[in-house]
């Protein structure tokens, strides 16, 4: 893995149900923050964790789910 890289994850808005991709910063082993559906513009809960092999793993929820 090389440092400030960057992997794009293409991923399920858990609203609408279209598939959007998100950048992922994998210079950052644990990261949790909400990002707006690129469709729907609702906000998606984002888990992403990098993989010892440096590949980003990424849960995804709706905002009101804990």
């Amino acid at each position: 893995m090389s440092v400030n890289s960057t992997e794009t994850v293409d991923i399920q808005c858990p609203y609408c149900g279209e598939t959007v991709g998100i950048i992922v910063d994998c210079s950052v082993e644990n990261q949790n923050y909400i990002e707006d559906c690129q469709v729907c513009c609702r906000p998606i809960n984002l888990a992403v964790v990098i993989d010892g092999e440096g590949v980003p793993v990424v849960e995804i929820s709706q905002e009101d789910e804990v």
